[in-house]
């Protein structure tokens, strides 16, 4: 099924996801919802343990067995959640892909990188092994791998991190995929690498008309990638609006936070701070808005009743009863 440009090509609502754990269960995603048309890129920001690789993982279906979905995942039309996996792994790498975290752990070791670009070809497309691997030369070369055709039978250790991360990239859209969910994938490189990675991310898009969701701790990360910015806290989106006017004026106060925390070439003496205390544990969340024990601006409400997530303008909501004036 294919929509028109401007029906969303991915459709999240009401996402819920409930883990199984040691310590009990944990409702690590509660009631996220967005939607991406064609071409658009959506960056997913919070700290580590926000939720953000958990929502990735349930787009894809490589939850665990034990986990336990609720809510809407729709692709072009289709219903994603329930689907088997035979069905899923038809999907994945074809109209869906992911690149990992990192992308050493991601390539296995014990075969080439030429191979392993190769593979999804292999798997979705007709085309024989000359072809894939000819095809595998070219997405590497694409994404600006140095002497790709010399160096497609070499192995992911005899390449650093910045080029493991190309390499990443080149399989992930060996077959053109309609959606890629980037988690965290430059978050191991160093600053000058990362940037080269992000102008690589921002080329692509334009060529290929990629629909992205890139998660990341970091909002300066997807500052200049993203046309939407999702705030997500211990599981919820809490601020969700334009790259543009979240920066300019952001509403939540934990957006406010992290976005303090961000470097700025127009500031001569910035002072860096930090969010005080930790992000709760998802087995024993606090009551009201979660984020009160950490928020400067609580009062009495914040620690009985959670904010709705409202629209405060056109095209953006915040969770925060600071809205309610």
């Amino acid at each position: 099924m294919s929509g028109s440009a401007n029906t969303p090509l991915i459709e999240v609502r009401d996402l819920g996801v409930r883990l199984n754990t040691s310590r009990g269960p944990a409702q690590a995603v509660r009631g996220v919802s967005f939607a991406l048309k064609r071409g658009q890129t959506l960056g997913l920001v919070g700290e580590s343990g926000c939720g953000k690789s958990v929502t990735a993982l349930a787009l894809m279906g490589l939850l665990p067995d034990s986990a336990v979905i609720s809510g809407s995942i729709r692709l072009d039309g289709s219903e994603l959640v329930g689907l088997s996996d035979a069905n899923y792994c038809k999907l994945r790498g074809n109209r869906i892909s992911m690149i990992f975290q990192e992308p050493m752990t991601a390539l296995n070791p014990m075969h080439t990188i030429g191979r392993q670009v190769a593979e999804p070809l292999r798997r979705h497309t007709n085309c024989s092994a000359g072809e894939a691997r000819n095809e595998a030369i070219a997405l590497l070369d694409r994404v600006g791998l140095p002497d790709a055709a010399k160096r497609v039978d070499a192995y992911p250790h005899q390449f650093s991190g910045g080029q493991r991360a190309r390499i990443g990239i080149a399989r992930a859209l060996a077959v053109q995929p309609k959606f890629l969910v980037c988690d965290e994938s430059v978050a191991a490189l160093d600053v000058s690498i990362q940037a080269q990675v992000l102008n690589l991310f921002m080329q692509l898009r334009r060529d290929l008309n990629l629909t992205l969701l890139f998660i990341s701790h970091d909002l300066g990360v997807v500052q200049h990638l993203s046309d939407r910015v999702a705030i997500m806290y211990l599981g919820r989106i809490v601020e969700l609006a334009p790259t543009e006017a979240l920066f300019a004026a952001p509403n939540h106060p934990y957006t406010q936070a992290l976005l303090a925390n961000v470097p700025r070439l127009d500031a001569r003496k910035q002072r860096f701070g930090t969010i005080k205390g930790e992000i709760p544990s998802p087995l024993a969340p606090p009551p009201g808005c979660h984020f009160h024990p950490r928020c400067p601006h609580a009062f009495a409400r914040c620690k009985v009743e959670r904010p709705a997530l409202k629209e405060i303008a056109p095209g953006r909501t915040s969770a925060c009863h600071l809205n309610d004036g």
